[in-house]
């Protein structure tokens, strides 16, 4: 039938491959800042204590059977520096080699928190799970009670962002509905560090705390300083709803109308008068047409 839906087509074959490591062509050098890096060290250890989960993805053989890499550089390297003869592959068909990389999700911290416990839970050893992230057994037991005390309006706008696991600490301290404004704070910013997290701590008011009997301590600001801070926030919050609840009307206003600057100063009679007798005018309505067709584009 002409009008059913077409399958999805997902650029790769589904099977797995035993591919000889040395038909594996790399798209990049390893340097020695990247082979010392934290990220190296904990796929090599999650090598060494369970093997590679996630497949190296390949471009299909050329007339000498040799392979292009897409995405897996430093499985590769882990694999060479243990010695290893064949790594296992998927044959991408996408000749769009260079995007590759751009359509792989890294596993985000809240991603990760219900990974860790799904494995917990299944019976996985906690010293296995640690060695394998590259972290010990106590800060494994740090990420599995990361979202504890975390509201679920928080978790829902953190849980695909890369997250400092430090941030949630700032966050219990904090009642759920500025848990809440926080989280939303952050990801407007694009900021997801602990620091502007306890900045927005140190300007939050004491009644929006956990425990707003006890009196908010954060290092480096005084009490004068935290005080201007939450006058600051409030205002800036005040500021950013009004133009929250406005934007939408106002970007549709500022298209309309930069439609018809555009039609206007199209009519070559009408831009001649303008350029004669308004050239101000003519130069601002211009600037408002290429503005918006910025934003288009």
């Amino acid at each position: 039938m002409s009008d059913m839906v077409q399958p999805v087509r997902i650029s790769f074959e589904t099977h797995v491959l035993e591919l000889p490591i040395e038909r594996i062509l790399p798209l990049r050098p390893m340097t020695e800042r990247i082979t010392s890096s934290r990220r190296y060290g904990r796929i090599v250890s999650s090598i060494n204590e369970v093997g590679v989960i996630e497949p190296l993805v390949v471009t299909a053989g050329d007339a000498d059977d040799r392979h292009m890499l897409l995405d897996g550089h430093l499985r590769l390297q882990a694999l060479k520096n243990q010695g290893a003869t064949n790594a296992p592959c998927l044959i991408s068909d996408d000749d769009e080699a260079f995007t590759y990389n751009k359509r792989v999700n890294r596993l985000a911290t809240v991603q990760e928190h219900y990974m860790i416990t799904r494995a917990l839970d299944r019976g996985v050893p906690a010293r296995m799970i640690a060695s394998a992230l590259g972290m010990d057994e106590k800060s494994l037991a740090r990420r599995r009670t990361l979202l504890d005390g975390i509201a679920s309006d928080a978790v829902e706008i953190l849980k695909d962002k890369q997250v400092n696991a430090l941030v949630f600490d700032v966050l219990r301290k904090m009642k759920p509905h500025k848990q809440f404004a926080c989280a939303e704070m952050m990801t407007s910013m694009n900021n997801f560090t602990a620091t502007y997290a306890k900045a927005i701590l140190a300007a939050t008011r004491q009644k929006d705390l956990a425990r707003p009997d006890k009196p908010k301590k954060v290092a480096g600001v005084t009490p004068d300083q935290m005080a201007r801070m939450e006058r600051e926030l409030e205002g800036l919050n005040s500021d950013f709803r009004a133009r929250e609840a406005t934007f939408g009307d106002d970007v549709l206003q500022l298209v309309l109308s930069s439609r018809y600057l555009d039609r206007l100063i199209a009519n070559e009679n009408i831009e001649r008068y303008l350029a004669e007798r308004h050239p101000d005018i003519l130069g601002q309505f211009r600037t408002i047409v290429d503005a918006s067709s910025l934003d288009a584009n």
